[in-house]
């Protein structure tokens, strides 16, 4: 829900904050979400019941012309994030660990970044908060750059046996002194990528651009639907 609030205040401003009936929609969309879900109002209204209970949503009544209560996050006052910052952790919230160069193609519609250097220091900054709010995977078989999650909800600490070995005593991420290690080594090989680096980025920013498509879509029948909440 936190991803989603997120997600719909930087790209549907003219929405936000959203009505429950606009963010049941926005959680069960089918485009830039993994996994993709299928909630019900109830499910949600949990969920913002715990966000409420953190003090991370605040409920806003309905006030000029407005017939229903809404909801919005308060990441940037809890956290003192900037819109960058929470782009990014709403993205990891919505996709789950991601390369750098996936997080920079997948949040362009939030926020645009000049380059995956500046995403890449942003992380830095994310994994050296205080209440650390990101972390790095160093890279496994199979997969050629190491990804970046978040740690605000699971399956950070969904334990050992989660698919992303993401638990919280499983030594599957970095502590922040090698984190910033990493991310200084990482930095250092973006500024002269070879060319698969180059091409998957490619491929990332089209498949951005199919999703920007379809979210265009999801987003329309979600103004309808809260028009008529």
């Amino acid at each position: 829900m936190l991803g989603c609030l997120v997600e719909k205040q930087l790209t549907t401003p003219q929405q936000y904050p959203l009505t429950l009936n606009a963010l049941t929609v926005a959680a069960n969309q089918a485009t830039n979400r993994d996994p993709v879900v299928d909630l019900d109002d109830d499910t949600v209204l949990a969920a913002l019941d715990e966000l409420r209970a953190e003090h991370l949503i605040r409920v806003v009544l309905p006030s000029h012309g407005r017939s229903v209560k809404r909801y919005r996050h308060v990441l940037d006052e809890v956290y003192g994030l900037d819109a960058p910052r929470y782009a990014l952790v709403a993205t990891l919230l919505l996709r789950g660990p991601q390369t750098v160069g996936e997080l920079r193609a997948r949040s362009e519609r939030m926020v645009d970044f000049p380059s995956v250097a500046d995403v890449q220091d942003q992380l830095v900054v994310l994994a050296e908060h205080s209440e650390g709010l990101a972390r790095l995977q160093p890279r496994r078989p199979g997969q050629k750059e190491d990804r970046w999650q978040q740690i605000l909800a699971a399956p950070w600490d969904a334990g050992p046996g989660s698919p992303d070995g993401a638990g919280r005593q499983d030594g599957g991420s970095l502590a922040p002194a090698e984190v910033h290690r990493s991310a200084q080594d990482d930095v250092a090989a973006l500024s002269a990528p070879v060319a698969s680096d180059r091409l998957e980025a490619l491929h990332a920013e089209v498949a951005s651009l199919r999703h920007e498509v379809a979210g265009l879509r999801a987003d329309l029948d979600a103004l309808r639907q809260g028009l008529g909440g």
